[in-house]
């Protein structure tokens, strides 16, 4: 049933799982709860995600209310082996590999599907996008799917607007319980951890260029600067932009920064933030890292045509020679280096981006079929009971409106 690398390590996948499991409070909850209530008793849940600690324990909370769970990677060097072989062992059916290749990632894709998912859980829209190209007889069984990346949404959204979308999907890169600590915090902290491990630079003093300036970016540049570095970014959005000049940074165009910068790292959400011109212009020594979903982010086909010869230098950072003398690096072969050459966001961040991912699921048990397809916010009360449990484990109390609060701002007759 399952392909993964070496059952006999799930030892260390169960010890990793369960310290990541402290730092993940309302996924804890949540799986208490689904095991008194079982929400998903007789649906079967396909999930294409990132497999480790995190996911793991997302996974167990769901198997822990009845679901019949299969997993994917959504990544080819994102898995973790000794969690794969922890899962199966717990009942769950997993396909992925560490550095498996191109053509064994699609095949866990198509093995994933065959279980006829009821729900989907997708990072960067890998499984919807096969259904709806491979599998559409699938549809009409699934009662609706969940999103984790910006990548995804957008993928989707276009699905949606050419009105191909054959059932409905959350949003749920889009929560502020996510988007407002995952990309901010989990992708400024992990990005530096994986780039430090991969390196072991000093970050104080280093030109970073920063391509891209949304959650995930705002965040990689506020870790790089927090550690001394001199932070330039660039955009094509102008409102980005202007928050980036006014958070202090400075701002220009990707070919002027080329030339000035000491690491440069994508998070686009795009293709070829950096291209081919702004590859000719970097200065020797320079180290290029992708943070974005896909490996499209840095002109791969481009870096190949131009060197003349590669060495690896140390585990995920390899030298690209050139003719006229420079060699540039590259990380984690242009793939999430915060995955591939670290253990990706803490497990802290990703317990409100997983609960997303369980109230959701259970929202379109429950509720999903009053849904016509199209991608929807996750409803408000989901993201705020996330928040609440989040406080609660955090030992945080808040204020409450009074009646006379909530008639207040429910009026219009009220004013000076």
């Amino acid at each position: 049933m399952s392909e993964i690398k070496d059952p006999l390590r799930s030892g260390e996948g169960k010890l990793r799982i369960e310290w990541a499991s402290r730092e993940m409070p309302v996924v804890s909850r949540l799986t208490e709860r689904f095991g008194k209530e079982k929400p998903f008793r007789g649906i079967r849940i396909s999930g294409c995600l990132h497999l480790t600690t995190e996911t793991a324990n997302a996974a167990l909370a769901l198997k822990a209310g009845g679901g019949d769970i299969v997993l994917c990677a959504s990544n080819p060097l994102s898995t973790q082996d000794d969690v794969t072989a922890y899962l199966v062992e717990e009942g769950v059916n997993v396909y992925g590999i560490k550095g498996e290749d191109n053509e064994t990632y699609y095949r866990h894709i198509n093995l994933t599907l065959a279980h006829r998912p009821h729900i989907t859980l997708d990072d960067g829209g890998d499984l919807i996008t096969a259904i709806h190209k491979r599998y559409l007889d699938l549809a009409g069984d699934i009662l609706g799917g969940t999103e984790m990346t910006t990548t995804g949404v957008v993928r989707e959204r276009q699905m949606e607007k050419e009105g191909i979308l054959r059932y409905p999907l959350f949003a749920v890169n889009e929560a502020q319980t996510k988007h407002l600590f995952d990309n901010r915090y989990g992708s400024g902290q992990s990005t530096i951890d994986g780039i430090t491990r991969a390196t072991n630079i000093l970050w104080a003093g280093k030109k970073v260029v920063v391509c891209g300036y949304g959650w995930c970016g705002r965040g990689v540049a506020m870790r790089a600067r927090g550690m001394g570095s001199q932070v330039i970014v660039t955009e094509v959005d102008p409102i980005k932009a202007l928050e980036a000049a006014m958070d202090g940074l400075e701002v220009m165009p990707a070919l002027k920064a080329a030339r000035l910068g000491d690491i440069f790292i994508t998070v686009t959400g795009g293709v070829n933030a950096i291209n081919k011109e702004h590859l000719e212009v970097m200065k020797d020594g320079a180290i290029m890292a992708n943070s974005g979903h896909f490996d499209c982010e840095i002109n791969l086909a481009a870096l190949e045509e131009m060197k003349t010869s590669t060495k690896e230098v140390r585990p995920g950072a390899v030298q690209y020679f050139f003719s006229n003398g420079r060699s540039i690096f590259l990380l984690a072969e242009g793939r999430l280096v915060n995955l591939a050459c670290a253990e990706g966001h803490p497990a802290s961040v990703m317990d409100m981006s997983f609960a997303n991912h369980l109230l959701c699921a259970e929202y379109l048990v429950k509720r999903g079929e009053r849904l016509s397809p199209g991608v929807y916010s996750v409803p408000y009360e989901v993201d705020c009971e996330i928040g609440r449990l989040k406080l609660s484990s955090m030992g945080v109390e808040i204020d409450h409106l009074t009646p006379e609060q909530e008639g207040y701002i429910q009026s219009w007759e009220g004013g000076t």
